[in-house]
Protein backbone atom coordinates (compact mmCIF):
# COMPACT_ATOMS: atom_id res chain seq x y z
CA UNK A 1 0.00 0.00 0.00
CA UNK A 2 1.93 3.19 -1.04
CA UNK A 3 0.63 6.40 0.47
CA UNK A 4 1.72 9.46 -1.64
CA UNK A 5 0.27 12.73 -0.65
CA UNK A 6 -1.65 15.00 -3.05
CA UNK A 7 -3.06 18.37 -2.16
CA UNK A 8 -2.18 17.73 1.78
CA UNK A 9 -4.42 14.32 1.32
CA UNK A 10 -3.01 10.64 1.18
CA UNK A 11 -3.56 8.86 -1.99
CA UNK A 12 -3.78 5.23 -0.67
CA UNK A 13 -3.35 2.02 -2.95
CA UNK A 14 -4.93 -1.20 -3.32
CA UNK A 15 -4.73 -4.03 -5.47
CA UNK A 16 -7.69 -3.47 -6.95
CA UNK A 17 -8.28 0.16 -7.02
CA UNK A 18 -6.48 3.57 -5.86
CA UNK A 19 -8.31 5.94 -2.76
CA UNK A 20 -7.28 9.33 -4.31
CA UNK A 21 -8.13 13.17 -3.59
CA UNK A 22 -11.04 14.26 -6.03
CA UNK A 23 -10.03 16.04 -8.59
CA UNK A 24 -12.63 18.51 -10.87
CA UNK A 25 -13.28 16.01 -13.75
CA UNK A 26 -14.93 13.60 -11.19
CA UNK A 27 -17.52 16.39 -10.95
CA UNK A 28 -19.36 14.69 -14.19
CA UNK A 29 -19.38 11.20 -13.16
CA UNK A 30 -20.51 11.96 -9.32
CA UNK A 31 -22.82 13.93 -10.44
CA UNK A 32 -24.74 11.35 -12.75
CA UNK A 33 -24.12 8.65 -9.37
CA UNK A 34 -25.49 10.84 -7.21
CA UNK A 35 -28.55 11.21 -9.55
CA UNK A 36 -29.59 8.06 -8.80
CA UNK A 37 -32.22 8.16 -6.03
CA UNK A 38 -30.84 4.96 -4.64
CA UNK A 39 -27.62 6.86 -3.68
CA UNK A 40 -29.05 9.74 -2.31
CA UNK A 41 -31.76 7.89 -0.15
CA UNK A 42 -28.98 5.81 1.79
CA UNK A 43 -26.92 9.00 2.47
CA UNK A 44 -27.46 11.93 4.78
CA UNK A 45 -25.98 14.57 3.14
CA UNK A 46 -26.75 14.26 -0.84
CA UNK A 47 -29.52 16.21 -1.75
CA UNK A 48 -32.18 14.67 -4.75
CA UNK A 49 -32.95 15.74 -7.12
CA UNK A 50 -29.08 17.30 -6.90
CA UNK A 51 -29.52 21.39 -7.41
CA UNK A 52 -27.24 22.66 -10.26
CA UNK A 53 -23.97 23.49 -9.03
CA UNK A 54 -23.90 20.91 -6.05
CA UNK A 55 -21.47 18.65 -7.50
CA UNK A 56 -18.99 21.29 -7.99
CA UNK A 57 -19.37 22.81 -5.03
CA UNK A 58 -18.60 19.43 -2.86
CA UNK A 59 -15.60 18.69 -5.25
CA UNK A 60 -14.22 22.47 -4.58
CA UNK A 61 -14.95 21.79 -0.65
CA UNK A 62 -12.92 18.54 -0.81
CA UNK A 63 -10.03 19.92 -3.05
CA UNK A 64 -9.75 23.10 -0.20
CA UNK A 65 -6.70 23.24 2.01
CA UNK A 66 -8.80 24.41 4.79
CA UNK A 67 -11.32 21.48 5.43
CA UNK A 68 -12.54 19.39 7.62
CA UNK A 69 -13.15 16.25 5.96
CA UNK A 70 -11.10 14.78 3.48
CA UNK A 71 -12.96 12.46 0.64
CA UNK A 72 -11.73 10.55 -1.94
CA UNK A 73 -12.28 8.97 -5.15
CA UNK A 74 -12.51 4.78 -5.09
CA UNK A 75 -10.70 4.54 -8.85
CA UNK A 76 -10.57 1.26 -10.06
CA UNK A 77 -8.24 2.77 -13.29
CA UNK A 78 -5.31 0.86 -12.00
CA UNK A 79 -7.17 -2.60 -12.41
CA UNK A 80 -8.38 -1.78 -15.96
CA UNK A 81 -11.68 -0.52 -14.04
CA UNK A 82 -14.49 2.42 -13.93
CA UNK A 83 -13.01 5.39 -12.81
CA UNK A 84 -15.05 5.97 -10.26
CA UNK A 85 -16.72 3.86 -8.03
CA UNK A 86 -17.58 5.82 -4.95
CA UNK A 87 -16.71 7.51 -2.60
CA UNK A 88 -15.13 6.98 1.02
CA UNK A 89 -14.68 10.12 3.00
CA UNK A 90 -13.46 10.95 7.00
CA UNK A 91 -14.74 13.72 8.78
CA UNK A 92 -12.31 14.86 11.66
CA UNK A 93 -14.53 15.40 15.03
CA UNK A 94 -12.84 16.06 18.75
CA UNK A 95 -10.87 14.08 20.43
CA UNK A 96 -8.52 12.51 17.77
CA UNK A 97 -11.38 10.99 16.13
CA UNK A 98 -13.12 10.78 12.69
CA UNK A 99 -16.77 9.99 11.04
CA UNK A 100 -16.45 7.96 7.94
CA UNK A 101 -19.28 7.75 4.88
CA UNK A 102 -19.32 6.20 2.02
CA UNK A 103 -21.12 5.44 -1.29
CA UNK A 104 -21.29 2.99 -3.78
CA UNK A 105 -22.11 2.96 -7.54
CA UNK A 106 -25.00 0.26 -7.72
CA UNK A 107 -23.10 -1.67 -10.02
CA UNK A 108 -20.75 -2.36 -8.10
CA UNK A 109 -23.32 -3.31 -4.91
CA UNK A 110 -22.63 -6.60 -3.24
CA UNK A 111 -18.90 -7.18 -4.68
CA UNK A 112 -16.76 -6.20 -1.36
CA UNK A 113 -15.95 -2.89 -2.41
CA UNK A 114 -16.94 -1.39 0.08
CA UNK A 115 -15.86 -3.30 2.77
CA UNK A 116 -12.56 -3.16 1.11
CA UNK A 117 -12.56 0.58 0.85
CA UNK A 118 -13.06 0.98 4.48
CA UNK A 119 -10.34 -1.54 5.17
CA UNK A 120 -7.69 0.10 3.25
CA UNK A 121 -8.75 3.43 4.70
CA UNK A 122 -8.63 2.21 8.27
CA UNK A 123 -5.06 0.42 7.68
CA UNK A 124 -4.07 3.65 6.22
CA UNK A 125 -5.59 5.85 9.32
CA UNK A 126 -4.30 8.78 7.00
CA UNK A 127 -5.23 11.16 9.96
CA UNK A 128 -3.44 9.32 12.59
CA UNK A 129 -7.09 8.69 14.54
CA UNK A 130 -7.78 7.12 17.83
CA UNK A 131 -11.20 6.11 16.41
CA UNK A 132 -13.55 6.02 13.83
CA UNK A 133 -17.23 6.28 13.70
CA UNK A 134 -20.28 5.76 11.43
CA UNK A 135 -23.57 5.57 11.20
CA UNK A 136 -26.01 3.67 8.46
CA UNK A 137 -29.37 3.95 8.24
CA UNK A 138 -31.57 1.26 9.37
CA UNK A 139 -33.19 0.57 6.10
CA UNK A 140 -29.74 -0.28 4.58
CA UNK A 141 -28.54 -3.52 5.89
CA UNK A 142 -25.71 -3.95 3.58
CA UNK A 143 -23.92 -1.33 4.99
CA UNK A 144 -23.95 -2.38 8.38
CA UNK A 145 -22.73 -5.83 7.37
CA UNK A 146 -19.85 -3.16 5.89
CA UNK A 147 -19.28 -2.04 9.12
CA UNK A 148 -19.25 -5.28 10.85
CA UNK A 149 -17.00 -6.76 8.17
CA UNK A 150 -14.45 -3.97 9.23
CA UNK A 151 -14.21 -4.92 12.60
CA UNK A 152 -16.48 -1.74 14.14
CA UNK A 153 -18.88 -2.11 16.84
CA UNK A 154 -22.19 -1.53 17.39
CA UNK A 155 -22.88 1.40 19.63
CA UNK A 156 -26.55 2.22 19.69
CA UNK A 157 -29.26 3.50 17.83
CA UNK A 158 -29.95 7.17 16.67
CA UNK A 159 -31.56 8.81 14.01
CA UNK A 160 -30.47 11.48 11.40
CA UNK A 161 -31.40 13.92 9.23
CA UNK A 162 -31.80 12.53 5.23
CA UNK A 163 -31.33 15.54 2.98
CA UNK A 164 -32.71 13.43 0.13
CA UNK A 165 -35.76 11.98 2.46
CA UNK A 166 -36.55 15.15 3.86
CA UNK A 167 -36.99 13.54 7.19
CA UNK A 168 -35.10 11.88 10.21
CA UNK A 169 -34.13 8.27 9.86
CA UNK A 170 -33.29 6.36 12.12
CA UNK A 171 -29.48 4.89 12.41
CA UNK A 172 -27.18 2.17 13.63
CA UNK A 173 -24.07 4.06 15.11
CA UNK A 174 -20.71 1.76 14.83
CA UNK A 175 -17.03 2.44 16.17
CA UNK A 176 -13.52 0.77 15.65
CA UNK A 177 -10.38 1.81 18.41
CA UNK A 178 -7.37 2.16 16.29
Amino acid sequence: MSLDLVNNQPVIETSRFVLRPLRDSDSGLIALYTGDERVARMTSSIPHPMPPGAVEAFVARAKASEREEDIWAIDGTPDDGDELKGIISLKRMDRNQSEVSFWIVPLFWNTGLASEALEALVTANPLKNAAMFATVFQDNPASARVMIHSGFEYLGDAETFSVSRNANVPTWTYSRKL
